[in-house]
């Protein structure tokens, strides 16, 4: 997973091709609102997090090793409420990787994970959740709705995310090793290095679409939930670590080519690379800052508002947390009759911040493996140490009068 990517350097070209703004720290009004608590600890690798529709109540909480834990009323529980430790692969980014609740979670209890079985495959395995054990899964339910063979024990992503088509997006690494050996980003009919979706609700199982190519390793991604815009962290591997972004128009619309191998972030990767026809990233970052990006998501709740619209990700390595606000540009008009012509816009980047002096000054926060939020918008903060985290409005300080 991009948690623990290894990292091969001296291939990639460093060319200049800027992506996105230089990162700044938040302004000091900014962060004056926001600080970071801690929500659990002695959890055991935890990569990923999501809440039923229909319970405000519980936080599911995925443990690499194969379980899955419950969050209850804010508490750490001890229910497990899936443990197949003794189905996964444990190898460094093998185990139980993603997990998603069904859009109509509240009347069909189907709920989908993602995990690497002992032989190193890839499966999504859908599961019911009854209404009368909530924290029970019923394991007899199990069915399979894809299976990837992998070639390699690395990059295989493991993220599980429903867009706002209805339609399970799978992102898949491009089969491990280095350089991409197979040639898979750049293979039109591999599944690996691929965005697939996939209707789960037609049985047989349907088979998965290709919907975008040329990702190395998309750990993590999330949909704007208030505009349906996608985001993408997509793991680099000499130099450059990038997030992608896709209008939501044209994430539904599918055909992206995110470059990977041809590019690594915004630059070549490849001698003499094929830039046309590439989707190019909003923002890379080199690593001399980091190593592993780790995807996160769009702040939409309401306990910050001054953080509404920003989209925060991290690296793995190096613990920091940084944002950045995104806006879709606009396509040229040709003039009409009584309205004059308007010339494209293109998409632009702001507020790009550096989070660490701000809400983790001691550097507690290590070791990032997602970004979640839960039914109300909320966002969390994982790290495989354990612990879960949250951003939360900080403490309101009075002055005293004098004397």
């Amino acid at each position: 997973m991009a948690a623990v990517a290894a990292c091969t350097r001296g291939r990639a070209s460093a060319e200049e091709v800027p992506a996105g703004p230089a990162v700044s720290p938040v302004p000091a009004a900014v962060a004056a609102k926001v600080r970071l608590v801690e929500v659990a600890r002695g959890l055991q690798r935890p990569v990923a997090l999501a809440q039923a529709p229909d319970d405000p109540r519980r936080l599911y909480v995925v443990e690499q090793i194969g379980r899955i834990r419950i969050l209850e009323d804010g508490v750490l529980t001890k229910a497990v409420a899936l443990d197949v430790r003794k189905q996964v692969s444990r190898d460094n980014e093998q185990g139980l990787l993603g997990l998603a609740f069904h859009p109509k979670f509240a009347d069909n209890r189907k709920l989908y994970v993602n995990w690497t079985d002992l032989g190193g495959k890839t499966h999504v395995t859908e599961y019911l959740l009854p209404k009368a054990t909530p924290t029970v899964v019923d394991v007899k339910s199990r069915r399979d709705v894809l299976v990837v063979k992998q070639p390699y024990s690395n990059h295989n992503g493991g993220h599980l995310a429903f867009g706002p088509d209805g339609q399970l997006w799978i992102g898949l690494g491009d089969g491990g090793a280095a350089n991409d050996p197979d040639k898979n980003g750049q293979n039109k009919t591999a599944l690996l290095a691929k965005m697939l979706r996939l209707d789960v609700d037609v049985r047989p199982a349907a088979k998965p679409t290709i919907h975008m190519l040329g990702l190395r390793n998309p750990w993590r991604y999330s949909f704007d939930r208030k505009t349906g815009d996608l985001y993408i962290g997509d793991v680099g591997q000499d130099i450059w670590e990038e997030i992608d972004v896709v209008a939501a128009k044209d994430a539904l619309a599918g055909r992206q080519n995110f470059g990977w191998n041809q590019l690594e972030g915004s630059h070549c990767f490849r001698r003499n690379c094929k830039r046309a026809g590439m989707s190019l990233p909003v923002v890379d970052y080199d690593h001399q800052t980091g190593c592993s990006v780790t995807g996160g998501a769009v702040y939409r709740g309401a306990a910050l508002p001054v953080l509404d619209g920003l989209y925060f990700y991290a690296d793995y390595c190096t613990g920091i947390v940084r944002s950045f606000r995104w806006k879709a540009g606009t396509p040229a008009l040709a003039a009409r009759p009584g309205a004059p012509a308007r010339a494209a816009t293109p998409a632009t980047v702001t507020d790009h911040w550096d989070w660490r002096a701000a809400i983790d000054p001691r550097e507690q926060l290590t070791s990032v493996s997602m970004f979640a939020e839960d039914l109300a918008g909320e966002l969390y903060v994982l790290s495989l140490d354990g612990k879960l985290w949250k951003l939360a409005p900080a403490p309101v300080t009075t002055a005293r009068p004098p004397g």
